[in-house]
C-alpha cells in the first residue's frame, strides 16, 4: 500500500525546505531589496514548515491506521529530538542569559511545551501536539470533520498572528488573545497551526491519486499568487503580530505538496536525516559563522553580505547535515528494517497485487466492478495490507466472511462496500449499521428475525441454485418478494454461488449451466411481480475465468485476485496474466553438522545416509506450512538451490538438508513459498504436495506471521 514512486518529490523538498528556514533566519536578499526580503523570507519561505507538518501527516495520519502505535512511536521520536535539541543549545542559553528570566519555572515550561526553548525549536512540541490533535480528528470525525474543525482551530490561530491588526481593534476579542499570549508567545504552534497541515498531508496520502499534475500546478500558482497579494497587502497595512499565518496558506500547501507527489524518480533516503539535521543545527551554524567573522576580521563579506552570509550558513548546515546522517546510518539508522522479518514473514507483491486487479477489472465487462474477497486474512496474504493496497487502487467493494471481518476492515479505514457473505447473529444487527456493513440474507426465517430487531440493514438476498449450502430456495420467490417490502431491510443485492464452476469437465458445465438458468429465471420471475431489481453477482474466480460472458454488476474475485489457482492443473476458458502475491519465507537460524547415522527431530524421522549439513528454520505447522510436506515430500529453496526437508515439520521449527548447498550460513533466507532466482515453489504445487488446494494452504498463513511488502 505504498506510493514509493511518489517519494522522490518529497525526498528533494525536504532540502529545498530546509534551506527555506535557513533563509527565515538569515534574510540573503536584506543587503539587496527589502521587498524582495520580505517576499522570499516571509511568504514564499512560509512553506516550509507546514510541508514537514505535512510530510509528517502524509506518512502518520491515515484512515487505514490499525491502532496508535504508529502515532506513540512519532511522539517518542520527536521528543528524543527535542531533549537532544534542548541539550545541544544548552551552552548557547546559558550564555544568553535564559535560565534569568522571572519567573523561571513557568517560563521554562511554557517554552517546552509550546514555544521550544531556542527560537526555531518550537518545530517540534508543535509536531508532538499537530500530530495528536489530527489523529484523533481523522478517527473521530472522518477527513471532512478533521479538515473542518483543524481549518477552525487554523482560523483561529490567524488572528493571533498574521491578522492581528483586526484583532487589536475589537475590545473583547483582543482581551481573549491577550490572555492566550500569557500562555504562549504565538499561535503558530502545535494547536492552532499545525494541525491543518498534518490532516492535509494525511489526506492526500490516499487521495492525491486524482488530482492531475496539471490541475495541481494551475492551482499552485493562482494559490501562490493570492498569498503573495495577501502578504503584500497585510504587510502594507502592518496587520502582523507574526507572519507565519496565511489564509491561501493552506490551500498553497495542498497544491505544492500535490505537485510534488508527482514527482517521480530515484529515492533520495538521507534526504530525511540531512534535512532534519540541517534544520536542528542551522542556528548555532550562524553563531559559528558570525564567530569566524569576527575573529578573520571578514563581517563585510560573512555578515554584512547577506547572500554570503545566507550561502555560508548552508554550506555549513549542510556538511554537518550530511555528517550526521553517515554517522546516524553507521551507526544503527537502519537496525529496525530487519525486525519485521526476523523469524519468518510473509511476502507479499503488492505490484503484482495492483497488476491483477487491473487484469481483472479489464476481463470483467464494462459496466462491472470488482468486488475484493478479503476474508480469512485475504486468503493468508494479510487483510490490513491487501485491503488497504485494494482500497487506494480503487476497489470499493469488499466481501468478507464474518461481521468481525467487516469491522476489522472499517477500523483499518477502508471505505465502499462491505458484504458479509456468511451468518451474523440478528441481534449483532446495530453493528451492522454503525460500521455500514451488508449482511447476506441465508434464508427468509433468517431474513424475519434480522428485520425484527428494528435497525435498517443493507443487505444482499442469496439464492441457492443447486450448492444446497446458503441461501433461499430458488422455488420460493414469493418469500424473496416479501423481502422487498420488509421494513428494516434494504436490499442491496441479489447473488447465488456456482459449486463446480473450477471444472470444464462436461457434466460440471452442464451443471453450472442449469444454475446460471435457475439464477436468471428467478430474476425474470422477480421482475415480472414489480420488483426492482438490486445489483446481481454470479462469479467467483472461476465464474469470471470459465464463464466470462455472464453480464453481472460484480465479480467476487478471490483466489485469482492473488494471482494464482486453487489446483496447478486447473484448465480455464481465460488464461490471464495472473501474478502471485504471496511469497513464504523465514531466516535460517543454525547450522548443524550431523554424521552419517545420525537422526534428526521428533520420531527419529530423518536418518542422515552420510554425513550432513542441517539449517534450522523457525517456521512450522503453526504458522500454516502443513505437517503433511515432511519427510523429504517437499523442499526450501536457499541461494536459488533446493531444499529437501529433513525429518517432521514441527509446530514452530523444520530442518532442511543443506548439505549440497555451499556456504550455507545463519541469517540467510529460505523460501518455502515463492521465487529464489531462477527456481519458484509455486503455492498451488505446495498445496498439492500437501494432499490439498491453494485456497486452503494459503488461508492458514497470516495469523502470526507479519506480512511485509516485497
Amino acid at each position: 500500500m505504498e506510493k514509493s514512486k511518489s517519494y522522490t518529490g518529497i525526498d528533494a523538498f525536504r532540502m529545498i525546505a530546509a534551506l527555506l528556514i535557513i533563509a527565515i533566519h538569515t534574510s540573503p536578499l536584506a543587503s539587496f531589496s527589502e521587498t524582495g526580503d520580505f517576499i522570499l523570507t516571509r511568504i514564499i519561505a512560509r512553506t516550509a514548515v507546514p510541508f514537514f507538518f505535512m510530510t509528517s501527516g502524509f506518512f502518520l495520519i491515515s484512515r487505514y491506521s490499525r491502532d496508535t502505535k504508529r502515532l506513540k512511536d512519532f511522539w517518542k521520536k520527536t521528543a528524543v529530538i527535542y531533549g537532544a535539541a534542548i541539550l545541544f543549545y544548552l551552552p548557547v542559553n546559558l550564555y544568553n542569559g535564559y535560565f534569568q528570566m522571572e519567573p523561571l519555572l513557568p517560563n521554562i515550561i511554557r517554552d517546552l511545551v509550546f514555544d521550544g526553548t531556542l527560537y526555531h525549536l518550537w518545530y517540534l512540541p508543535a509536531s508532538i501536539m499537530g500530530a495528536a490533535i489530527a489523529w484523533y480528528l481523522v478517527k473521530r470525525q472522518g477527513w471532512a470533520g478533521a479538515l473542518i474543525t483543524a481549518s477552525l482551530l487554523y482560523l483561529a490561530g490567524l488572528f493571533g498572528d498574521s491578522n492581528y491588526g483586526i484583532t487589536e481593534k475589537i475590545s473583547g476579542l483582543n482581551n481573549l488573545y491577550e490572555l492566550l499570549f500569557q500562555i504562549f508567545d504565538h499561535t503558530r504552534n502545535g494547536i492552532f497551526f499545525a494541525p491543518v497541515f498534518f490532516v492535509l498531508g494525511g489526506f492526500l496520502a490516499e487521495k492525491h491519486a486524482g488530482i492531475s499534475l496539471r490541475k495541481s500546478s494551475f492551482g499552485l500558482c493562482v494559490s501562490l499568487a493570492l498569498m503573495l497579494g495577501e502578504g503584500l497587502l497585510l504587510h502594507h497595512f502592518r496587520f502582523q503580530r507574526h507572519d507565519s499565518m496565511y489564509v491561501f496558506l493552506p490551500l498553497c500547501m495542498y497544491f505544492l505538496f500535490s505537485v510534488i507527489l508527482h514527482l517521480e524518480g530515484k529515492r533520495l533516503v538521507w534526504a530525511r536525516s540531512v534535512s532534519l539535521a540541517v534544520y536542528i543545527v542551522h542556528p548555532m551554524m550562524i553563531i559559528v559563522i558570525r564567530l569566524a567573522a569576527k575573529l578573520f576580521h571578514l563581517e563585510y563579506l560573512l555578515v554584512e553580505n547577506s547572500i554570503i552570509h545566507y550561502l555560508s550558513v548552508c554550506l555549513t548546515s549542510l556538511i554537518f547535515g550530511a555528517v550526521w546522517a553517515e554517522l546516524w546510518k553507521r551507526r544503527g539508522g537502519r537496525r529496525h528494517r530487519t525486525t519485521d522479518t526476523g523469524r519468518a514473514y510473509i511476502q507479499a507483491d503488492l505490484d503484482s497485487l495492483e497488476h491483477n486487479i487491473k487484469v481483472l477489472e479489464h476481463a470483467m465487462p464494462p459496466e462491472c466492478r470488482l468486488m475484493a474477497v478479503v476474508k480469512a486474512e485475504a486468503y493468508g496474504h494479510g487483510m490490513y495490507e491487501m485491503a488497504v493496497h485494494m482500497n487506494r487502487s480503487g476497489v470499493r467493494a469488499f466481501a468478507v466472511a464474518t461481521i468481525d471481518e467487516g469491522i476489522m476492515l472499517r477500523r483499518y479505514g477502508i471505505s465502499g462496500e462491505i458484504l458479509i457473505l456468511g451468518y451474523t447473529d440478528p441481534e449483532r444487527a446495530k453493528e451492522l449499521c454503525r460500521y455500514d456493513l451488508m449482511q447476506t440474507l441465508i434464508d427468509y426465517e433468517y431474513a424475519l428475525l434480522l428485520n425484527r430487531q428494528r435497525h435498517r440493514v443493507k443487505v444482499h438476498i442469496k439464492i441457492d441454485t443447486g450448492m444446497h449450502r446458503l441461501g433461499f430456495d430458488r422455488a420460493e420467490p414469493e418469500k424473496i418478494a416479501r423481502v422487498f417490502s420488509m421494513r428494516c431491510l434494504r436490499v442491496y443485492g441479489i447473488y447465488t454461488h456456482l459449486c463446480v464452476a473450477d471444472s470444464l469437465e462436461e457434466k460440471d458445465v452442464s451443471f453450472t449451466h442449469m444454475q446460471i438458468e435457475r439464477f436468471y429465471t428467478l430474476l425474470d420471475t422477480l421482475k415480472d411481480r414489480g420488483i426492482t431489481l438490486p445489483a446481481v453477482h454470479i462469479q467467483s474466480s472461476y465464474g469470471l475465468l470459465n464463464y466470462p460472458e455472464l453480464k453481472c454488476d460484480y465479480v467476487r474475485a478471490g483466489i485469482a485476485l492473488y494471482g494464482v489457482l486453487s489446483r496447478s492443473y486447473d484448465q480455464t476458458k481465460l488464461q490471464l496474466d495472473l501474478r502471485p502475491v504471496f511469497s513464504l519465507r523465514a531466516r535460517v537460524v543454525l547450522i548443524r553438522r550431523i554424521r552419517k547415522g545420525e537422526s534428526v527431530g521428533y520420531g527419529r524421522a530423518f536418518t542422515a545416509a552420510r554425513d550432513s549439513i542441517i539449517a534450522i528454520l523457525p517456521v512450522g505447522y503453526a504458522d500454516g506450512f502443513p505437517g503433511s510436506l515432511s519427510c523429504g515430500k517437499s523442499y526450501v529453496l536457499i541461494k536459488g538451490y533446493k531444499a529437501p526437508v529433513a525429518g517432521r515439520i514441527c509446530m514452530d521449527q523444520m530442518a532442511v538438508d543443506v548439505t549440497d548447498i555451499p556456504g550455507v550460513r545463519t541469517g540467510m533466507t529460505a523460501t518455502l513459498i515463492g521465487r529464489d532466482g531462477e527456481e519458484e515453489i509455486s503455492a498451488p504445487e505446495a498445496a498439492a504436495g500437501a494432499e490439498s488446494i491453494t485456497n486452503e494452504l494459503l488461508s492458514r498463513m497470516g495469523r502470526r506471521l507479519k506480512t511485509v511488502r516485497a
